[in-house]
């Protein structure tokens, strides 16, 4: 009797054990809402800010608002981001995770003066 009560109390714990790896295995990805968001802004044809950090190997959310009345096209050729954003509107992007480094980007339509980076660390 007490040998049976053993073998059962053992694969009553091993069954628990199996049923926890289980359970934090296959957790499911982070919904985007608790994902780490990222804000920029377009104001007269600059980013504010220009240059910012993020974590790396995190993946994020960057919004770009484009407060300027005309549209730009968000643009990095680090990143493989191309997304124009209309005059008055936000464009969402989900970046990374990204190694550690510089990510140049830049405003396709004013190039002159719409440049930043984002750095990784």
């Amino acid at each position: 009797m007490l040998r049976s009560l053993s073998a059962k109390t053992l694969l009553t714990a091993m069954g628990v054990v199996a049923l926890s790896f289980a359970a934090t295995a296959f957790q499911p990805a982070r919904a985007a809402g608790e994902m780490p968001t990222f804000e920029i802004h377009i104001k007269d044809h600059k980013f504010d800010p220009a240059n910012f950090e993020v974590p790396a190997d995190t993946r994020m959310k960057l919004v770009v608002h484009n407060d300027d009345p005309t549209p730009e096209e968000f643009e990095s050729h680090d990143l493989f981001i191309e997304k124009i954003i209309p005059g008055g509107s936000k464009g969402i992007m989900y970046v990374g995770p990204l190694e550690a480094g510089t990510y140049h980007f830049f405003g396709e339509f004013n190039e002159a003066t719409a440049q930043g980076d984002l750095i990784a660390k």
